[in-house]
């Protein structure tokens, strides 16, 4: 692709490394298990459960302890799981699991009872997969991270990556023009840029001629932040814009995400921008909303979200289970923290269901007080009408239910 030539010269010739180990960040600090649960459901059927022996009991749980001690982003924390599971060891609490999902499920809610951390959970595969070399490489799919010298992921990995963003369409649902010409993007998954850019190109060249747009993350559980960062780049000028730093524990280094000097297509800058959220967005899609917001680049509409702030990848254990540890965190630039634990806070705040009805008349009422365009007058004071009627049909239903 040559656009992706374009992307990695830009990077090159805009951003130099900076010293004391902080780099341009790369897919290999993928947010949440977006690519290893959902897609899995939707790409294989329900697997059957597999039975387990105490041998291999003793090995998952020994493993999980001793990749969470090794790469969770918080030692502390990490101390404090083991001691936890330790003292259920202690109670026999798992002494009579023969499940290998029923074993999963316990430790994935025994250890999330003590960190809290929604990204945290133990996997298991019925049909066996063959252990990593290098149980630290990254499954990083940046061409980016490929130019800088970053392992590349195996054909069988990049297939199964490139088949799941073709049957989701690379998490674009819908793109929708709306009365009064306001853009609608209903956006569901933050996939690798090198699957998902051409998509996201052609979306955005659909609604570059609207007046103000919507983006729908209510139902978006997060990605990749190199698509996070090649998405926010259509908000802003080319001047590069500092995104976040992560921090990634396995390496003890800070990785730095900044918009892209170049991007195809128009930018869609100077316009309104709207965020739709609910309890169910989270990780990568949260990134993106508390970049947006913290830069005063958009206005968030519906709920807090799930607060999933930390970066995870998946630690193999044997050939059958896997566990995915939060292994970094973003610190964002201007408010010095992230939103794990707490989520983003809307600046609207409505209930999911009224989210979007909510930000077309906002939308509609703003750009009324702007449009200096005869053209669209009238269509912005029927939309409005129109936008106004729905919303108090749905405030109704919502009060009834």
């Amino acid at each position: 692709m040559d656009f992706l030539l374009c992307l990695l010269a830009s990077y090159a010739s805009n951003r130099d490394i900076v010293p004391n180990r902080i780099n341009i960040v790369s897919s290999s600090l993928h947010h949440g298990d977006h690519l290893n649960r959902r897609e899995n459901e939707m790409l294989d059927k329900k697997q059957p459960d597999l039975t387990i022996n105490a041998a291999m009991r003793s090995e998952v749980i020994e493993g999980v302890i001793e990749k969470l001690n090794a790469y969770y982003v918080l030692p502390e924390v990490a101390k404090e799981m083991e001691k936890a599971i330790r003292t259920r060891l202690e109670g026999k609490e798992y002494g009579s699991i023969t499940s290998a999902a029923f074993l999963c499920e316990a430790l994935t809610e025994h250890l999330r009872e003590i960190s809290h951390d929604k990204h945290l959970r133990v996997t298991y595969s019925h049909e066996p997969r063959p252990m990593p070399e290098d149980e630290a490489r990254a499954r990083d799919f940046s061409p980016i991270s490929i130019a800088r010298g970053g392992l590349r992921p195996s054909s069988k990995e990049r297939e199964r990556c490139n088949r799941i963003a073709r049957l989701r369409n690379s998490g674009f649902e819908k793109v929708e023009r709306l009365g009064g010409n306001i853009g609608y993007l209903d956006f569901r998954g933050f996939m690798p840029p090198e699957f998902a850019a051409e998509t996201a190109i052609g979306a955005m060249g659909f609604l570059a001629n609207t007046s103000a747009l919507i983006i729908d993350l209510r139902h978006n559980g997060g990605g990749y932040p190199d698509m996070v960062a090649f998405m926010c780049s259509y908000f802003f000028d080319a001047e590069p814009v500092h995104l976040n730093d992560f921090y990634h524990r396995p390496s003890d280094r800070t990785d730095q995400s900044w918009t892209l000097p170049y991007i195809p297509g128009k930018r869609y800058v100077d316009k309104e921008l709207y965020l739709l959220t609910s309890q169910g967005t989270f990780s990568g899609a949260e990134e993106f909303a508390y970049n947006l917001k913290n830069l005063k680049r958009a206005t968030l509409i519906g709920e807090t979200t799930g607060g999933g702030g930390h970066t995870t990848n998946g630690y193999q254990i044997n050939e059958h289970f896997e566990v995915a540890v939060p292994d970094g965190y973003p610190i964002n630039p201007i408010t010095g923290t992230n939103w794990e634990g707490t989520g983003v806070t809307p600046d609207i705040e409505v209930p999911a269901d009224l989210a979007l009805e909510t930000a077309h008349l906002t939308a509609l009422e703003k750009l009324l007080q702007t449009n200096t365009d005869d053209l669209l007058t009238g269509e912005l004071h029927e939309s409005i009408e129109t936008a106004q009627m729905k919303l108090e049909e749905m405030k109704k239903k919502t009060n009834a239910d």
